[in-house]
């Protein structure tokens, strides 16, 4: 019986010991909602949490960063009231672009300027860092699509976990094998089944792809050359990638398209995700005005709080006036045009409770802007999607979306009143978008171990496994020419070849001497 207690205690020994973890959350809206969860969830785990958090990028209107009682600690930063104003005025002209269909790789490079402005400040604030270092963290959980993330953790000179709030193929490489012949590359708007023109077109993609990353990386290179001691990496972005013991995606593949994973590569979409609760009683009694007819749930991003252009908005209004239910619309009230009147069934809320409205039994629709966590959550709920995609991975989360069964798209500078009528009006009576909803809901919960769990469970063993080289294959550091067996072609080429030339040269010499010989 001692030896069965001994035994027992030593195994679980490493599992009980408390890690003291820095969580890094550099971006607010969802990327903020997901590293909050992840803080709490391993806080409730017994270790000791501590979240970096810079406040003010953009502001979330109807949200507040209030800490949760008895969870986590956070030490908050901010770049100043000034600059915050002037970074929100930034990104609302951004949001305008975006509403008007004109999202492009240049906006994308000057949102990272943005958080490259941001990480020199962050770095060269001696206070702030100081405080970290002292903390003698034993890891830390970053935000991935933030190359901050990692400059500070080498500053820092912790191991880190790099967690990307989005799905497989983002804007950045990770080094996963990405066959092109059938996984999408980032921002190709293809599905995993091309023909020719698409795996062209795929590849094509894929040639631009670390011409993207490199230019990234430019961005941030001087404030690696001014923070680091050592110097920014020689290998860039992919070295910083590479050094992450373990990465973790918010996604599974009830949305994913199924493709080859390394052992650093784990899977945990859902973190959000609960059974939904009770609504309010004025919420509930607006809901129930409907009857079985049901609503409508309309969210583009806990980032866009409101419709800048005024045509674009005018005929959201009207399209909503045409139909027979409720229309539910996270929408900053105090935004809202004065000459532009609501029709009796649009009801306007500074922030709406999603997951529960989801989860409502009268919910019939989700209209969204096509985010990683909105797909998610109408998985998880089983909700067909309206979506509209305005930047970023949206408009391939809604290829994925649509290619599943889960829903349509409809690009937001071809918005009018009666094609969103009539899309509305399909999604809501074709039952074969429910179906699809339902069918992908069981792959998505029926998952043996739930997301928050099992991200907490890979933490875990990589604290008590001293780090994750185990899951790591020799290619991350190959030469790129020995990676893709490029010394072994030319090899073969020497071999196939070479005595071919040396012949022909033989010949060719000799049939010289021969008519110089003649010549004579």
């Amino acid at each position: 019986m001692g030896i069965v207690f001994w035994t027992f205690f030593l195994v679980v020994l490493p599992v009980l010991q408390s890690a003291k973890i820095l969580t890094v959350c550099l971006i607010g809206g969802s990327h903020y909602l997901l590293l909050d969860e992840i803080s709490h969830n391993l806080h409730q785990q017994g270790h000791d949490v501590h979240m970096l958090l810079q406040l003010g990028t953009p502001v979330i209107t109807g949200f507040s960063y209030t800490a949760r009682a008895d969870s986590y600690k956070r030490s908050t930063w901010s770049l100043g009231e000034k600059y915050i104003n002037e970074y929100n005025d930034w990104f609302l002209e951004q949001q305008t672009q975006f509403l008007l269909g004109r999202e492009s790789f240049n906006g994308f490079l000057n949102f990272m300027r943005h958080l490259s402005f941001q990480c020199d400040k962050l770095l060269g604030d001696k206070e702030i860092i100081t405080s970290l270092q002292k903390e003698q963290f034993d890891i830390t959980i970053l935000d991935a699509f933030n190359p901050c993330s990692f400059i500070l953790a080498h500053k820092l000179g912790v191991q880190y976990i790099a967690f990307y709030p989005g799905p497989l193929n983002g804007p950045l490489s990770i080094t996963l094998p990405s066959p092109v012949s059938y996984v999408p590359v980032f921002s190709s708007q293809l599905s995993d089944h091309m023909n020719l023109w698409g795996r062209a077109k795929n590849f094509f993609y894929s040639l631009l792809s670390p011409i993207g990353q490199e230019l990234v990386w430019s961005v941030f290179r001087e404030v690696a050359e001014r923070h680091l001691e050592s110097g920014p990496p020689s290998g860039g972005l992919n070295e910083l990638h590479q050094g992450a013991e373990l990465w973790a995606f918010n996604t599974d593949f009830s949305l994913e398209y199924p493709q080859p994973l390394m052992p650093y590569a784990v899977l945990v979409g859902g973190l959000l995700d609960k059974v939904a609760k009770p609504l309010e009683q004025e919420l509930e009694l607006w809901i129930s005005s409907f009857g079985e007819t049901g609503f409508i749930v309309v969210s583009l991003g806990s980032m866009v709080s409101s419709v800048s252009v005024d045509p674009l908005l005018v005929e959201l209004v009207a399209g909503f006036s045409m139909i027979p239910q409720g229309v539910l619309w996270r929408y900053d009230s105090h935004k809202w045009p004065s000459h532009l009147n609501r029709p009796p069934n649009l009801k306007l809320l500074n922030w709406l409770p999603i997951n529960d409205l989801l989860g409502h039994k009268k919910v019939r629709l989700f209209i969204t802007h096509g985010g990683q966590n909105s797909l998610l959550q109408v998985v998880y709920h089983a909700v067909p999607v309206l979506g509209v995609p305005l930047f970023g991975d949206q408009f391939d989360n809604l290829v994925r979306a649509e290619t599943k069964g889960l829903g349509l798209t409809i690009n937001p500078k071809h918005i009018t009143r009666e094609l969103l009528r009539t899309t509305i009006q399909s999604l809501i009576q074709d039952l074969r978008f429910k179906s699809s909803a339902l069918s992908l809901s069981r792959i998505h919960r029926s998952h043996p171990i739930p997301p928050a769990l099992r991200f907490t469970q890979w933490v875990e063993h990589i604290l008590n496994s001293g780090g994750g080289a185990h899951l790591k294959p020799v290619s991350l550091t190959q030469p790129w020419y020995q990676r893709y067996l490029l010394d072994l072609v030319l090899l073969f080429c020497l071999a196939l070849f070479g005595p071919a030339v040396l012949c022909w040269t033989l010949c060719r010499t000799k049939n010289n001497t021969d008519k110089h010989k003649k010549t004579q």
